[in-house]
């Protein structure tokens, strides 16, 4: 591009003194040769008239071009007189063409298309009436040698109108080429301010639902920890104001009194999303395990745990997801199966870890649960998004009268070493 900016500032320039060099080198060369040509004293006067004429006329194109970059009426009158003072010059004098030759350069940028074939004819015939020897033609033999030299000069001038119609495409083209540019940076700017909008759209939004999300594993972490402590806390102090013996009412005492630490420690630690305190020191099989007997003995439920395949240690926030899980479903069967067995069961299968909690009570018709138990928990749906939130997936097959079975399937993505 910026080659070509420098071509055509060199053919503007061209254009403006061109005629100026090219009048002087032909005044130069055909008045140091009228006397052999013959000029008289009026040729001579009329040819310093036109020379005049010639320079008063430039002077006039180069102020009045600069509002008139293309073809125009302006820019015909211009070309038309320019020519019929090479004419006339060439007439006098033929050395005086150097200056007539101008009219072969810039014709499409004077001229309409469909004078611009015309225009550099009639420079072809000035030049060939020049090179036959000056007009008129002296005799038969002048008249055919200009029409030899017409023919060639009108061959010329048929190149010369190709070049001047291929440099007319291809400033054509450049325009277009410049306009669709100029589009496609507006577009481009435009995509850009809506990709800018669209971005900070973006970040709000993820703002927002990072806050969102971070306020639900807030409330699930409360529910599946402060909430089923403070029942079970409920549940053994209950125990305590209806037990006649002293010993098993400190018994139960002792268990409100852990079940309360217990929840103390759950709660700082979901404060600063920790892993849960059974996974502190423990694996998740021996976790499980844990709540599963410490629950049994809290409700005098009969539970059981069991493990099949080998087990990995898995990534912390699979391992927390899947007690958290297993927490609330013990929690709900507690709370409303009125069940006599209940069996956990943590299956490493390949590629996915599979948790299994079935009971054998009243059971339920999972088409008309509740989202939210009775006392506010997060229910089926909590645990269905907790396990959804690392790609997994949770199930529920239950029917009234025939207990409950929830399972849990998730990746088995393993701690990181």
């Amino acid at each position: 591009m910026t080659r070509t900016v420098a071509v055509d500032e060199r053919w503007a320039a061209f254009h403006r003194w061109g005629p100026y060099a090219l009048l002087a080198v032909g005044t130069l060369v055909a008045w140091s040769a009228a006397d052999a040509i013959g000029m008289t004293t009026g040729e001579r006067r009329a040819s310093g008239a036109l020379i005049g004429a010639a320079v008063v006329l430039q002077l006039w194109w180069n102020r009045a071009a600069r509002t008139r970059p293309g073809p125009s009426p302006a820019g015909t009158c211009y070309y038309a007189v320019r020519w019929a003072i090479g004419f006339a010059l060439t007439w006098l004098n033929p050395l005086f063409a150097f200056y007539a030759v101008v009219g072969y350069f810039g014709a499409q940028y004077l001229l309409p298309r469909r004078l611009c074939r015309a225009g550099l004819f009639a420079t072809a015939v000035t030049l060939a009436g020049s090179q036959s020897g000056g007009l008129p033609p002296n005799g038969v033999m002048g008249w055919v040698l200009f029409g030899a030299i017409l023919t060639v000069n009108s061959m010329l001038v048929a190149l010369f109108a190709h070049f001047a119609a291929l440099e007319e495409a291809r400033s054509r083209a450049r325009v277009e080429t410049i306009a669709e540019l100029e589009r496609t940076n507006a577009a481009l700017q435009q995509a850009l301010d809506e990709n800018a909008a669209l971005h900070a759209q973006l970040l709000v939004q993820a703002r927002e639902a990072g806050v969102a999300d971070e306020r639900r594993r807030l409330a699930a972490e409360i529910h599946d920890t402060l909430a089923q402590g403070l029942t079970g806390i409920i549940a053994q102090l209950q125990v305590v104001a209806a037990a006649p013996d002293p010993a098993l009412g400190r018994e139960h005492l002792d268990r409100a009194l852990a079940l309360a630490r217990h929840s103390l420690g759950e709660a700082r630690r979901s404060v600063h999303n920790l892993s849960p305190v059974a996974l502190a020191e423990d694996g998740l099989p021996d976790a499980l395990k844990k709540t599963v007997t410490e629950w049994g003995a809290r409700t005098g439920v009969q539970a059981r745990f069991t493990v099949t395949g080998t087990a990995e240690h898995l990534h912390d926030e699979v391992a927390a997801t899947l007690l958290r899980i297993a927490q609330e479903a013990l929690s709900n069967t507690a709370r409303h199966a009125a069940a006599d067995r209940v069996g956990v069961t943590l299956s490493y299968m390949g590629d996915e870890v599979t948790l299994d909690i079935r009971d054998d009570g009243r059971g339920f018709d999972p088409l008309t649960a509740r989202e939210c138990g009775p006392g506010g928990g997060f229910g089926l749906d909590g645990m269905r998004a907790r396990a959804e939130r690392i790609a997994g997936s949770l199930t529920v097959e239950a029917e009234p009268g025939h207990g409950t079975a929830v399972s849990a399937r998730v990746p088995l993505v393993r701690h990181d070493r």
